[in-house]
């Protein structure tokens, strides 16, 4: 079965990999592990993997964070992932500030900076859709099944229109969870799902990481030292 998987970036980083040494992640190999596990006969013939680069000034270390990402997408790259970048906004606003004895109430708000990922959910969900209506008009050249590997939400209405729209398309969930952390399914999700895979394993990612050096078109991606 034929099989495009659409990668939340943003959601793996933080569901699996964050905090963790597993962050120089073979995200091919994983993915076909997994799906191999699900059953022997799905195909992975597409990754597209959608993020947004990182803001060094608010990154923990600073420029070393964005040059790790940029080292980590270029090894995707090189795997044959297809990379869709988005962007960060940083803007003033006003929130309810935080009291420990107390709900928030919009009595009491306070002056924060609101980071936000732009156009990276949006370009998954409409990709996602666009992937389903082409092998809908060319069944014969196009792709069975579809695999969102994310926990969001917001992608729950996408995910019910192509199940809507295009009931012959077989969809997947790969949740980015550890198997420790014990989170219930977003049932918005699981609902259209024909199949779900609940948590990957410490055990699963350590065995599927990149060499420390990807051979690239130019020159070696290689793994940060920090990670």
């Amino acid at each position: 079965m034929r099989t495009h998987c659409f990668v939340d970036g943003y959601n793996l980083y933080y569901g699996l990999v964050a905090g963790t040494p597993y962050k120089w992640l073979d995200l091919p190999a994983l993915l076909r592990h997994i799906l191999r596990v699900q059953d022997p006969g799905f195909d992975l013939v597409q990754i597209s993997y959608f993020t947004a680069p990182v803001k060094p000034a608010l990154a923990s270390r600073g420029e070393a964070s964005l040059h790790a990402q940029r080292a980590y997408l270029r090894a995707l790259l090189a795997k044959g992932v297809l990379v869709h970048e988005g962007r960060h906004q940083l803007e003033p606003a006003r929130a309810p500030a935080f009291q420990s004895d107390a709900p928030a109430s919009r009595l009491n708000m306070t002056d924060i900076w609101k980071l936000e990922e732009k156009e990276t959910d949006v370009s998954l969900a409409i990709e996602m859709y666009r992937a389903a209506s082409r092998s809908g008009a060319m069944p014969e050249a196009g792709i069975e099944q579809i695999v969102l590997v994310s926990a969001d939400t917001d992608f729950a209405p996408a995910v019910r229109a192509i199940r809507e729209d295009f009931p012959e398309m077989r969809l997947g969930l790969i949740l980015p969870h550890r198997e420790t952390a014990h989170r219930p399914p977003p049932g918005s999700l699981t609902v259209n799902a024909d199949w779900i895979r609940r948590h990957v394993t410490t055990k699963e990612l350590s065995a599927h990481q990149f060499p420390d050096r990807v051979a690239t078109r130019k020159k070696p991606a290689r793994k940060p030292e920090y990670w």
